[in-house]
């Protein structure tokens, strides 16, 4: 056999051992590349400070069904609504490196590995899509086009320790299910991975309820599905109700709307029994089965109305001057739209790329046996870019799901400008084309482009929001004895990460109560200040100058509590305290 005989060869039928090879080089290059990041435990994020706190609770002997952070807002705490499943790898981790080393470095080491561990999934589920849809040797390109993506890389990048590496990873798992030849094998993937990616939380939810959908549509269309449909129903109601048994916390059994709780249980098990039901019934009539579908779905959305009214609005349940001064206001709940042009443009580039390539696969696929399993792909791949419109936090999962589309363009134009007979456009055209098919083409452009460039305040602003959340910085703070400080909600769990000091509020909606006392205190009068300071206990109170969300306080409440300590006025009740020279933050003790 001749050695591009061997190759391909080596790629498709070895294609799992090399995928995991890659991905070993990978993690091993990020860790070495961001080291400094693991080194200062560089939790950037609120919530990989909470996602840690979390585990370390449960490593010192916190219940495992007990869920309730006791360092915000002590002695109540407040109860988060994630699940324990994410907690595990990170928690193993850190036991295993405490054989060979201190608990210090055995959280940071953890820490730096655990978010790249969902990458190999997620690398296996591009890698098997594309096989299934293109060529078995097309997955090392789809991998270096998921490895370039802006958005989904960055929830698999050391320190990025929350959930939402592991929910892309079901996610890649839910689309390579869906265009799975193998009926019930790819029922069962699609209904585990929509399963498990619930019982971590209910940002995938759209996703699933879409993924479960197609498959119906495609039992509507062929009845032939009837085993993937049944499979997809089983795993669905099955894993669910198991995830819920051993991963619910306590606080999740309440009738909530914001996490896998007996309200979404109901929902999946009644969709996966109607759903297997209809499967099993399999009239041979389509007009039956379209209307068996509609019954079927229709019941569950009346089912829904009539026992969880409560779920009909947002899922969070927050009172309405929350709604209106936190959560609308949260970046990444906004559509893209909305946010400015250099950071929307990077985002959409791959999903509106992906889009193109999906729709193209489909009208190629047309006369073949693929056709149904391209069409399935296109109609996930074309929600996921849409959701964009709805939330730009949807960016990770449409780059994700753009891959394979970008990788069916790629692997018909590459290799035709790779073999024309013209050096330069062997050469340019090769290199112009993989970036614009890849998506890298947009960021790259815009660092040139005079939009939407950060003025100096922007600039200031976000200096001072990276500044007061260093680890050295914060680590200063345990010269004093440890106590309660008030401080804004978005430092609450960095605080509470670094240093023996309790905090307030964090900004999750089961704390809703202590973030708004947070914005009454620093929006209202010094003596409203003060009270609310002292009902909580907090002794000593602390301040990040141009921090982001001190500019919400100054532009919404002039001549507020904040307001005021901006300009120099510190009322009597308020000491300085010192810090070291170069500290970026202020404290002052509370009489």
């Amino acid at each position: 056999m001749a050695p591009r005989g061997r190759l391909d060869d080596a790629l498709a039928r070895h294609w799992i051992a090399l995928t995991l090879v890659t991905w070993l080089g990978v993690m091993v290059w990020y860790v070495w590349n961001d080291w400094n990041l693991i080194r200062w435990l560089s939790l950037g994020d609120t919530d990989d400070n909470m996602r840690l706190m979390q585990v370390r609770a449960w490593l010192a002997g916190q219940d495992w069904y007990d869920l309730r952070n006791y360092r915000l807002n002590p002695p109540v705490g407040f109860d988060i609504h994630w699940s324990r499943i994410v907690d595990l790898p990170i928690a193993g981790l850190i036991l295993f490196f405490r054989l060979f080393t201190s608990n210090f470095w055995a959280e940071r080491l953890a820490c730096g590995i655990a978010p790249l561990l969902p990458l190999s999934i997620a690398m296996l589920g591009v890698a098997a899509t594309v096989r299934r849809l293109i060529d078995p040797r097309a997955w090392p390109l789809a991998l270096l086009f998921l490895l370039g993506t802006s958005a989904t890389m960055l929830m698999f990048l050391p320190e990025r320790i929350d959930h939402h590496g592991w929910q892309l990873a079901m996610l890649s798992l839910t689309v390579a299910g869906l265009c799975d030849a193998k009926g019930a094998r790819g029922g069962l993937m699609v209904g585990l991975a929509s399963a498990v990616s619930l019982a971590i939380g209910l940002e995938m939810l759209p996703y699933c309820a879409m993924a479960g959908a197609i498959l119906a549509l495609r039992w509507v269309w062929d009845r032939g599905e009837a085993r993937r449909l049944q499979a997809y129903a089983l795993s669905l109601g099955g894993g669910s109700a198991i995830g819920f048994a051993a991963f619910a916390s306590t606080a999740n059994y309440a009738m909530r709307c914001d996490a896998l709780t007996p309200v979404w249980l109901s929902v999946t098990v009644a969709a996966g029994a109607l759903l297997f039901l209809l499967a099993w019934l399999n009239p041979t009539s389509r007009g039956l089965r379209i209307g068996l579908a509609v019954a079927a779905g229709a019941g569950i959305a009346a089912g829904f109305v009539h026992f969880f009214p409560q779920c009909l609005g947002r899922p969070e349940g927050v009172s309405p001057e929350l709604q209106k001064n936190w959560l609308n206001n949260v970046r990444e709940a906004k559509p893209i739209y909305k946010h400015p042009f250099r950071l929307g443009f990077p985002i959409a580039a791959l999903p509106i790329v992906g889009v193109v390539g999906v729709i193209l696969g489909t009208w190629r696929a047309r006369r073949s046996p693929a056709l149904i399993g391209w069409s399935a792909v296109a109609l996930f791949v074309t929600f996921a870019c849409l959701m964009l419109l709805w939330q730009v936090r949807a960016g990770p999962a449409a780059q994700l799901l753009a891959v394979p589309g970008a990788t069916l363009l790629g692997w018909i134009v590459l290799p035709w400008l790779l073999e024309h007979r013209s050096w330069p456009v062997r050469i340019g055209g090769t290199v112009a084309a993989f970036l614009i098919v890849s998506g890298l083409f947009a960021g790259l452009i815009i660092k040139y482009l005079p939009v939407d460039v950060p003025n100096a305040y922007t600039k200031r602003v976000n200096r001072s929001t990276g500044s007061c959340v260093r680890y050295t910085v914060l680590k200063a703070l345990d010269r004093y004895p440890a106590q309660t400080i008030f401080t804004f909600v978005d430092l609450g769990p960095r605080l509470i990460t670094v240093t023996h000091h309790d905090a307030i509020a964090g900004p999750y909606h089961r704390n809703g109560d202590a973030i708004l006392d947070v914005q009454h205190a620093f929006g209202g009068s010094a003596d409203q200040a003060h009270a609310i300071i002292r009902r909580h206990g907090a002794t000593m109170l602390m301040l990040c100058p141009n921090h982001s969300e001190s500019t919400n306080y100054r532009a919404r409440d002039p001549g507020g509590f904040y307001d005021q300590l901006a300009h120099g006025e510190v009322p009597a009740w308020l000491t300085p305290l010192p810090l070291p020279a170069n500290s970026p933050l202020r404290l002052f003790k509370v009489h």
